[in-house]
Order: structure tokens, then C-alpha cells, then sequence
């Protein structure tokens, strides 16, 4: 398995909280400046990942605790599910 299939895998086992937790931790080291450049660019597209991971979660909560309902005029929306 290559290195980016398993930071893949690793970011997605993790939780919506897990994976914030981390990004805001490479958030501030990487606003801290202090490292040197290949850290901080590893640093910078492993929170790339953990940003999407997170986008997604949220995502998925928000259609769970949605319902897309048509209107009379075929319009759709979402309405809170009940």
C-alpha cells in the first residue's frame, strides 16, 4: 500500500473530533513558523486531508438530520427531518 492510500485510510478510521483535534494542532504549528519547510508541507497536505475528511462528516450529518421535499412547483428543498 503506498504511503498516500495509507494517510488515507488513517484520516478516514478517524472521528469528526480526532480529525479536527489534529488539524488544529497542525494549524498551529504551521502559524508558529518553526520547523523546516518539508515538515511543514507534509504538515500542510496532511491537514488538506483532515480538512476534507472533516467537510465530509459534516456533510453526512447534514443529510442525515435533513429531508429533500419537493415543492408543487418542482422546486426541491430540505426540510428538518422529524
Amino acid at each position: 500500500m503506498s504511503a498516500a492510500k495509507s494517510l488515507s485510510a488513517e484520516i478516514a478510521a478517524l472521528s469528526f473530533e480526532d480529525a479536527m483535534a489534529q488539524l488544529e494542532g497542525i494549524v498551529r504549528q504551521l502559524e508558529s513558523g518553526q520547523g523546516k519547510l518539508d515538515d511543514a508541507i507534509a504538515a500542510y497536505e496532511r491537514g488538506a486531508l483532515l480538512r476534507a475528511h472533516c467537510e465530509a462528516k459534516l456533510g453526512e450529518a447534514q443529510a442525515k438530520i435533513e429531508k429533500i421535499t419537493p415543492q408543487p412547483d418542482g422546486r426541491l428543498t430540505t426540510t428538518p427531518l422529524e
